[in-house]
């Protein structure tokens, strides 16, 4: 059976200079592959070759959780990107401003938990079991689902994420991020 590269819901020359073409050859391409690739290995003739790729991420360890964390990590990020630029819906903003008192804040809050992740992450928008919103910083190929909070939002804070073509500048590739955001797809995580 196995796990497959998900197919992209635009094309990887949609974004223009935002994100580039090269930088989904390499990203989605040959990181998002990789992943795919080393899950299936890990997983073939072992008691996870036939589980859902959660149930993976909740039961395993090691090399495996790296890998099956970071496949659905990617496949979140990739989906929740768009082309056109969208605002979040009244749902979403209310909680937004509810939880963090503005758009604005929010905005704020995120790019500095994102700047400041030290190394290599993910940083996530996440619903509590209380239905509060909160954004949090996962190392390496850490995820929320391993806890039992429900994703909404994440960036990848890779460097092979930016660096084609933002280089080093991580805070002008989180600034853009937040125009490439399909907001029907974060409304959906919440409902």
């Amino acid at each position: 059976m196995g796990f497959k590269l998900i197919d992209l819901p635009y094309n990887k020359t949609d974004f223009g200079d935002a994100l580039s073409a090269e930088s989904f050859d390499f990203h989605y391409g040959k990181h998002l592959q990789a992943y795919v690739n080393n899950t299936n290995n890990l997983i073939a003739g072992t008691e996870f070759e036939n589980m859902p790729l959660i149930d993976i991420i909740q039961k395993s360890t090691g090399g495996l959780y790296n890998n099956s964390a970071q496949i659905f990590n990617h496949e979140f990020f990739f989906n929740e990107l768009s082309p056109k630029k969208s605002d979040p819906d009244k749902f979403v903003t209310d909680l937004l401003v509810k939880s963090f008192g503005s758009i604005e804040k929010f905005k704020e809050e995120f790019s500095q938990k994102a700047t400041t992740l030290f190394g290599s992450g993910w940083c996530w928008l996440v619903k509590l079991n209380d239905g509060s919103l909160a954004i949090e910083q996962y190392f390496n190929a850490d995820t929320p689902v391993k806890y039992g909070k429900k994703p909404i939002l994440t960036l990848d804070v890779w460097e092979h994420a930016y660096y084609i073509d933002y280089r080093n500048a991580r805070p002008s590739f989180i600034a853009k991020f937040f125009d490439l955001i399909n907001w029907d797809f974060v409304s959906k995580q919440l409902h």
